[in-house]
């Protein structure tokens, strides 16, 4: 069993927790996960098996989608509801025109500071461990683009919202900045991921759904692909000799396949190599061999 499988995730669970039943249901030792959902998060979270974990590394993920709900005056320490409230605010004389203005400035590319309830590393140490010892440190604003930002519902002090931003964004931290900006503070109440790169809620299955179908003997029909989810590299067709070269370890020549490969700026680019629709390497344009301008190519990952 080799691809990918969308899980919707429930709240409650770690994304580590999830792995742990992806594998004791499906009896594959394989298994890994990409873009951690909090705890109290729901929604897409895409789980490599088998020979799929080789094309992690490899995934365009940059851009992931959310539906969230956030609540006015009130800011906690987990910047969500299972924190401690650290500062209230009176949220009563805001105005729907003064909650729109907040949240159309936040559209496009900005700094976020990363929460101290997070998994980023500082000194080799995850935040969150510091923050449950009750230390914070400063944290270096990171760059991050939000694409869309629209409310769906406001019905103060609750806001439901849908955002689309880049990879490594902190919705809780979004809602917490805006909440800071209007001047009463605010927490997430509900976080769902609807996307995330190339996957989204339309494949996803709940883990009991999942156990039913290892049941059924269906299964395989959730696996995506790793040549389907890395869509976004070109891909070069191989002939049989070329395949049985690559498993040697021996890259194809690239001349004639692709004519953007002439193209300098497209060295250090990854591509794929494929055989009637199957995954067999993840390949790097090098430099010109010689003077016609034709690329070498290297191997990056081969796939079995």
């Amino acid at each position: 069993m080799d691809g990918f499988i969308v899980i919707d995730k429930p709240a409650g669970l770690t994304s580590h927790d999830i792995i742990a039943r992806v594998r004791r249901i499906l009896g594959q030792k394989k298994a890994g996960h990409t873009g951690t959902l909090d705890p109290f998060a729901t929604g897409v979270l895409p789980v490599a098996v088998g020979e799929g974990t080789k094309a992690i590394p490899f995934l365009d993920e940059a851009v992931k989608e959310y539906r969230a709900t956030m609540v006015l005056g009130a800011a906690t320490d987990t910047q969500d509801c299972t924190g401690r409230v650290e500062k209230e605010g009176d949220w009563t004389r805001l105005s729907v025109e003064a909650v729109r203005e907040v949240f159309d400035a936040y559209i496009g590319k900005c700094k976020q500071i990363p929460p101290m309830y997070s998994a980023v590393k500082q000194g080799g140490v995850p935040l969150y461990r510091l923050a449950r010892k009750g230390h914070e440190v400063a944290r270096e604003p990171r760059d991050i683009e939000i694409h869309s930002l629209i409310i769906d519902h406001m019905d103060l002090p609750r806001i439901e919202f849908t955002v689309s931003c880049s990879r490594g964004t902190y919705v809780r931290t979004l809602a917490h900045d805006m909440g800071e900006r209007l001047g009463c503070g605010a927490h997430l109440s509900a976080l769902r991921r609807t996307r995330s790169g190339p996957f989204d809620l339309s494949r996803a299955v709940t883990l009991d759904e999942l156990a039913s179908l290892k049941e059924e003997g269906t299964v395989d029909s959730l696996l995506l692909a790793p040549n389907e989810v890395l869509g976004h590299f070109p891909q070069i067709e191989l002939s049989d000799e070329e395949v049985r070269k690559v498993y040697c370890g021996v890259p194809p020549r690239c001349h004639g396949r692709c004519e953007e490969f002439s193209a300098s700026q497209n060295e250090g680019k990854k591509v794929r190599l494929v055989q009637n629709g199957k995954l067999l390497a993840v390949a790097e344009i090098g430099q010109a061999e010689s003077g016609d301008g034709n690329k070498s190519l290297r191997l990056i990952r081969v796939f079995n």
